[in-house]
């Protein structure tokens, strides 16, 4: 038994030197809500771009959680995309605890070497000494190779990595949690959310929260205030990259410390350039899921879990914004089949489901709106920039994006319920440390990956009917586009060799 102790003493001290961790007392770290570091949820953390940076913030301030290694492909630049210049600068000064970082950085950083600075800076000053544990990695299957202390993964990648990465990590037995979408590729997602239910290992994806009006709009359904539900309207002012109608032509050279054929991946190789990278990936049908891709699981994906949408659309319709250009003295059509359209609205068509009729779901961005209902009998009355509603043969309830704050649309409510909807702010229950606890207790997460097949077809299929530019039918049981076997090809990918899923 003393040779075992000894043994067991033995390697933990080993793990410890091997990750570089520095020994801290119990008093330092310590306190009454103090966890023992056996008991922390060890996390690697795969990208490190601004929206990977914002969310370690607040993961690292977490105190089941201990963030051990970070991945991306690019090491350091200050090209990245944000919603302000000094936001990204001055979260990373007040996370290490040097209110004057980045004050000589001109532009937004990012990078692997970001990560791990934030990482080390902000346990450093936690505890008050020098911490040097955190591991960065280049590449993605090296961490999962080589480094085997950790218990998940937090995925911050482009979207047409998100399977990739996801299966590879459960084939070594870590947790996934993922920003949407699964994949983007229904052929990705589907074999994702198999590989998740075979393996028994638990994911999350984090568009999943709870939000209070979805349960107020499913009571007032439920008790017939409009009737039988024939019609979801939801509609996003979104994108907020820049959008683009064919792959860029000039030559721009791969930055220092970019390895750009990691970021490609699976995508067959082409040649780099900025608009493809950082927030501007969205746009592009081979990187991203457009805007409803970014915004449309955080609106319907609640509402699907609490209406109990289960069942993938049978038909969908979207159109698009249409371009030209001039070719010697000519107009000519700008065909794309590279990126989103500026613009969409994307109709849905479901089949009765368990709990509810058969109904329409309309997508709607780029500004683009439902039109105005008839119960709006002034001229100066508008829809919101974003919003829902939900239309029955005997009325119609109007609410915010994420289904804050619905009410029945009445002549006498309609001009301060606007004003409202305008000007309130969003009511969103996300309880982050949900998946933490699933995967601690090794529970199904709410937020799981198998609880997700039917808000990422729908999602995904809005951009096969935007490329096929024409109303197809869809067999999901089949997982086959019935009537244009030349769209099946969007429910795939092409893999560039070595890449193959």
């Amino acid at each position: 038994m003393a040779q075992n102790i000894k043994r067991r003493k033995f390697i933990k001290n080993s793990i410890n030197a091997s990750l570089g961790f520095t020994i801290v007392p119990r008093n330092v770290l310590g306190g009454k809500n103090f966890i023992s570091p056996n008991d922390k949820m060890r996390v690697a953390y795969i990208g490190c771009g601004t929206q990977g940076i914002r969310e370690m913030n607040s993961l690292l301030k977490n105190e089941k959680v201990e963030i051990v290694s970070v991945c991306d492909p690019n090491k350091y630049s200050t090209d990245y995309l944000d919603w302000s210049a000094d936001g990204i600068k001055n979260l990373i000064g007040e996370s290490i605890g040097n209110l004057d970082w980045g004050k000589n950085i001109n532009g937004i950083p990012g990078g692997r070497d970001v990560g791990k600075l934030m990482v080390d800076g902000y346990y450093s000053k936690r505890s008050g000494r020098k911490m040097k544990g955190c591991i960065s990695y280049e590449d993605f299957r090296e961490l999962l190779n080589k480094d085997k202390h950790f218990d998940a993964v937090k995925v911050m990648t482009p979207d047409h990595l998100h399977a990739t990465i996801s299966i590879a990590a459960m084939e070594k037995g870590k947790h996934v949690v993922i920003h949407k979408p699964i994949a983007n590729r229904i052929h990705e997602a589907r074999i994702t959310i198999e590989k998740a239910k075979k393996t028994g290992i638990k994911t999350h994806l984090l568009a999943y929260s709870k939000i209070p009006g979805n349960k107020k709009l499913k009571k007032m359904i439920d008790e017939g205030y409009i009737g039988n539900l024939k019609e979801i309207h939801n509609w996003s002012n979104r994108p907020v990259w820049p959008q683009w109608t064919s792959n860029p032509i000039e030559k721009i050279e791969i930055p220092n410390g970019m390895n750009w054929d990691l970021w490609l991946g699976p995508i067959p190789k082409r040649p780099y350039h900025p608009n493809y990278t950082h927030m501007t990936f969205r746009g592009w049908y081979d990187f991203g899921a457009g805007t409803i891709g970014d915004m449309g699981h955080y609106s319907l994906w609640p509402l699907f879990m609490t209406l109990g949408v289960e069942e993938s659309p049978y038909c969908i319709e979207a159109n698009g914004t249409t371009n030209r250009q001039i070719i010697n003295q000519v107009s000519e059509v700008v065909e794309n089949d590279v990126a989103f359209p500026y613009s969409s609205s994307i109709k849905f068509k479901f089949a009765e489901q368990k709990n509810l009729p058969k109904f329409d779901l309309f997508w709607y961005d780029g500004g683009m709106k439902p039109k105005i209902p008839d119960e709006f009998k002034r001229r100066d009355f508008n829809l919101p920039e974003e919003g829902m509603m939900f239309v029955g043969d005997k009325g119609k309830i109007l609410a915010g994006f994420r289904c804050e704050n619905p009410e029945l649309i009445t002549e006498s409510k309609i001009r301060n319920y606007i004003d409202a909807i305008n000007e309130q702010k969003v009511n969103v229950k996300k309880k982050e440390n949900i998946w933490i606890e699933s995967f601690i207790n090794n529970q199904e997460s709410p937020g799981s990956f198998l609880k997700a097949k039917a808000i990422t077809e729908t999602i995904l299929l809005g951009a096969v009917a935007l490329r096929a530019k024409r109303r197809l039918f869809y067999d999901s049981k089949k997982m086959k586009i019935t009537n244009h076997e030349e769209s099946n090809k969007y429910l795939y990918r092409n893999y560039r060799k070595g890449w193959e899923l």
